[in-house]
């Protein structure tokens, strides 16, 4: 009969811990996704003002609301200079 009651005691604590982690990774989860969505917005080097991104030939740039500057994230500028190559005024003004 104490096997009994052990076993019901096991089970019972098994069962709140089962509970008591669902509940944290239900928190955790919730936390993670409000990282996500949550809207980080910079600021622009020259005037602190906002920047947005904006999409120029399937790069995606940083446009200052502000000043109207143009910021490039590392390796963007050499990947729209190949994209250029010998097609526009870009790659012969740094060329």
């Amino acid at each position: 009969m104490s096997d009994t009651l052990e076993d019901r005691g096991k089970a019972l604590e098994n069962e709140y811990f089962r509970r008591k982690e669902r509940e944290l990774i239900e928190k955790m989860k919730a936390k993670l996704e409000a990282e996500e969505t949550k809207d980080l917005k910079l600021d622009c080097p020259k005037c602190d003002g906002h920047l947005f991104e904006s999409e120029y030939e399937g790069i995606v740039i940083d446009i200052c609301d502000s000043c109207s500057g143009v910021w490039l994230d590392a390796g963007e500028l050499a990947h729209i200079m190949d994209e250029e190559d010998e097609k526009g005024w870009l790659s012969r003004f740094f060329g």
